[in-house]
């Protein structure tokens, strides 16, 4: 049986600080949690939120850029270059939308 050669992504090179951040962003999700459990004061428990969708913009924008570099400038995804340009504004538009 052959075996497939690993996929190369454009967070592949970052991929050990990715994964730091995740687990960082978990702990203080966590956190949340905890500070709910403990009935503690609302606006400290929306700031900790706040803290934690500002962590996840900065991991999601990180990817982005990988993706843009990597996959479409870099040819690593295959595809039109309209499509690729359509996929990427489309995941952009998705994080842009809240609430």
């Amino acid at each position: 049986m052959a075996t497939e050669a690993a996929t190369t992504r454009g967070y592949s090179a970052t991929k050990d600080q990715l994964q730091k951040r995740l687990r960082r962003i978990e702990g203080q999700v966590r956190g949340i949690e905890k500070m709910i459990d403990e009935d503690r004061y609302c606006i400290d428990v929306l700031t900790q939120i706040s803290a934690i969708q500002a962590a996840l913009d900065k991991v999601a924008l990180g990817l982005l850029d990988g993706h843009a570099r990597h996959c479409v400038v870099g040819g690593q995804t295959e595809g039109e270059p309209e499509e690729l340009t359509d996929e990427l504004m489309a995941a952009v538009a998705r994080l842009m939308r809240r609430g």
